[in-house]
């Protein structure tokens, strides 16, 4: 793995599967906040902990006191997230895995995760956010493929009206499609195989679930 992709830790909930292992194999690792917990399961050693440390018990600050941490006060203009991944990219980081981004208590964080991975798109970042059982890849103008096992669900989740909309290798199809903003119709689609998305403009999530082959 390249020493440019980096795992940053969240404090979503995770569920141990084969395709999470897979992405944070021989990544670098920072940790934020809370989202250390993760390490122990994953077998990660982060190179760096940030954040207030307000979700992180003393037990977690025990057993990771050899890791370098750097203390934000609790009263910051950013989230404990965000500051992790500004520190992976000022030390190099080119692609970036979001563990722990999409499921927890504070819907208000995931969604933050979600349109922060857009914005880290569009400045030219490779972006993966995944909870194990559940990945989003940001979707913006331009194409990107997302290996999918047959018959696992996605969706396309527009930020702003999509124009000229185009998925191939699913259940439902699109060619140059123009979505309204807000459309549910790119909702539940089943993946037939690598899955493969272009766009001419807009800002989107693709959202993947591909341990849920309901749509067999």
């Amino acid at each position: 793995m390249s020493q440019s992709t980096f795992t940053i830790l969240l404090g979503g909930e995770i569920q141990l599967t084969d395709r999470l292992i897979e992405a944070v194999a021989g990544t670098r690792v920072i940790a934020a906040d809370g989202g250390m917990r993760h390490a122990i399961g994953l077998g990660l050693e982060p190179e760096l902990w940030v954040g207030d440390f307000d979700s992180a018990p003393a037990a977690l600050t025990d057993t990771f006191q050899h890791v370098p941490r750097r203390p934000y006060p609790a009263a910051k203009a950013a989230t404990d997230g965000e500051i992790a991944v500004s520190e992976a990219i000022r030390l190099g980081a080119r692609r970036l895995v979001l563990v722990g981004a999409l499921a927890g208590d504070r819907s208000d964080h995931a969604l933050q995760h979600l349109l922060y991975a857009v914005r880290l798109a569009e400045d030219g970042f490779d972006v993966l956010l995944t909870s194990g059982t559940e990945e989003a890849v940001p979707l913006i103008p331009g194409a990107i493929e997302l290996d999918l096992p047959k018959a696992s669900l996605f969706s396309v989740a527009g930020f702003s009206e999509l124009i000229g909309l185009s998925i191939e290798s699913a259940r439902y199809p699109l060619t140059d499609f123009p979505l309204p903003f807000g459309s549910s119709r790119t909702i539940s689609n089943v993946a037939e195989g690598k899955v493969h998305f272009t766009l001419q403009s807009g800002r989107a999530i693709v959202l993947a679930r591909p341990y849920d082959l309901s749509g067999v």
